[in-house]
């Protein structure tokens, strides 16, 4: 009997499903002391919803994009018929994206519901491009707009030099990363914080455009009167399709409370109602917003600003324009932070379902974050910051997302028509994913039809490039022994273990 339960033994030391269950066993027990498997808490409510999407959505964008929509606009009419559009078309995306998270509640979006409507091959394909592209390339930006606005006081009048910008980049990528690895709680309390803080700093600039067009209106009469208002206007597809492009980054994030429906309490409630809310708020003050930059600054000098809120602040508050550089900064940090709470998701739940690396699924055993896929994001973002330029990056990040998005949508469309029966307890109106999927399909063909560039080609190659992965480590599960044991080891190293559904 002894040496039978030696030989037990051995074979289970070979097998890396023990390491699991030891990790579970150490980490959560019930009162008997049986071992029960992780689980990732529901800890965001109504605030904490709202929260997440504002407080992404109002971030870099606005401090950053109106000059390039106003480039490629070409007249301030244009501009602000451009952010009111994009603010519809962000609501009824988010809209449409709600009736799917109260259809398929389980976190990951574009992925997750790719994956239960069309199946695993296009499921991986959504998984590498939100994973490789969409979202580092999403925190790279909103490194650099955090860092152009930390270092604008410091160099008035001039850029400052690259290197410096992508290293204080880098910082603010690593201390969110931390910060999201650490606790749930603390990164969903950050977002709440830095939320009110973000209100604050454009409800300071929607004030000071009011004072200021009670003291003159000689600008705003100039920018927006019914002679000059579309003056300079561009007609041409790929100018509007990269209008739209830097105008709806600014409102990215409208999708971010579907990443982690699993931990949102009665999604079928407060998904649609977090969503409403939130993107309401943040049209309202997007438009404001902009029209308190034309009360004091010409369409040249706004699109010659490098730092669009610290020469409104100059402008207005003289030698106190310093404030709005660290109130842009504090903004995009939180707008950092919930890309990194989402993104971070989208990795876990493709490999759970077995589309990544097994490491890439588990959760840390006493903080309960998924550790290992946040720090595979931090990876991936931090490769993407070393060459890349804020506009450059908006625009491969926008290409690649509004392809995935058509999909999903399209996906909504078919569970309308194929799958009735489904129980939904919220129905948006069947013409809302129509506008979108019709909006979307333009994003995506407009900047090629119209001035093709290679980048764009090198973008579809890599994306499709999957292939090869997916055929022989997905389709036929080749799974090397090599990396079982890396597995093993990353697993003890980084104290994680598998973690379950949240349904």
């Amino acid at each position: 009997l002894h040496d039978q339960k030696q030989m037990n033994f051995s074979e289970k030391k070979k097998n890396s499903h023990s390491v699991f269950v030891l990790c579970s066993l150490i980490s959560v027990t019930m009162d008997d002391k049986q071992p029960q498997a992780l689980k990732i808490k529901r800890e965001i409510g109504l605030i904490g919803g709202v929260a997440l999407i504002s407080g992404t959505m109002i971030g870099s964008g606005i401090f950053m994009s109106p000059q390039f929509v106003m480039g490629y606009a070409g007249s301030p009419g244009a501009s602000l018929l451009i952010w009111a559009v994009t603010g519809v078309v962000a609501m009824f995306a988010a809209l449409s994206y709600a009736e799917l998270g109260t259809i398929i509640c389980e976190s990951g979006a574009d992925f997750i519901y790719i994956l239960r409507i069309y199946g695993s091959c296009p499921a991986f394909f959504a998984a590498i491009t939100f994973i490789l592209v969409v979202k580092p390339f999403s925190a790279a930006a909103m490194a650099i707009s955090i860092s152009e606005y930390v270092l604008a006081p410091f160099y008035p009048g001039c850029h400052p030099p690259q290197l410096i910008v992508k290293c204080v980049a880098a910082v603010s990528i690593l201390v969110v990363a931390i910060v999201n690895s650490l606790n749930v709680r603390i990164a969903v309390r950050i977002q709440v914080i830095f939320l009110m803080a973000k209100i604050l700093a454009l409800a300071a600039i929607v004030i000071g455009g009011i004072v200021e067009v009670t003291q003159s209106t000689r600008v705003i009469v100039e920018n927006l009167n019914a002679e000059n208002a579309f003056k300079g206007t561009q007609y041409s597809l790929n100018t509007i399709g990269m209008a739209f492009y830097q105008g709806l980054w600014s409102y990215a994030g409208w999708y971010n409370l579907n990443y982690v429906t699993e931990e949102l309490k009665r999604p079928e409630v407060n998904l649609p109602r977090a969503v409403v809310i939130a993107i309401s708020l943040v049209t309202g003050l997007y438009l404001l917003v902009n029209v308190s930059y034309l009360t004091v600054m010409t369409p040249t000098e706004l699109m010659s600003s490098n730092a669009v809120a610290v020469t409104w602040g100059n402008k207005v508050l003289g030698s106190w324009g310093w404030i709005m550089s660290v109130a842009a900064a504090l903004s995009a940090f939180g707008s950092l932070n919930g890309t990194f709470f989402s993104g971070g998701r989208v990795c876990f739940v493709a490999a759970r379902e077995g589309h990544m690396p097994e490491i890439l699924a588990m959760a840390h055993v006493h903080r309960l974050t998924p550790s290992p896929a946040l720090i595979f994001t931090t990876i991936i973002s931090l490769v993407v910051l070393i060459p890349g330029d804020f506009q450059s990056i908006v625009n491969y990040f926008s290409f690649a997302a509004w392809f995935f998005y058509a999909i999903t949508l399209s996906g909504l469309l078919y569970l309308r028509i194929k799958k009735p029966e489904l129980p939904r307890s919220y129905r948006v109106p069947i013409i809302l994913p129509i506008l979108v999927l019709i909006a979307a399909i333009f994003l995506v063909l407009a900047p090629i039809i119209d001035s093709p560039q290679i980048e764009y080609l090198y973008v579809a190659l890599f994306i499709f490039s999957g292939v090869i992965v997916y055929v022989p480590f997905i389709h036929y599960k080749l799974c090397p022994g090599l990396l079982t044991k890396l597995t093993v080891f990353l697993q003890l190293f980084l104290e994680v273990a598998p973690a379950e559904k949240n349904l």
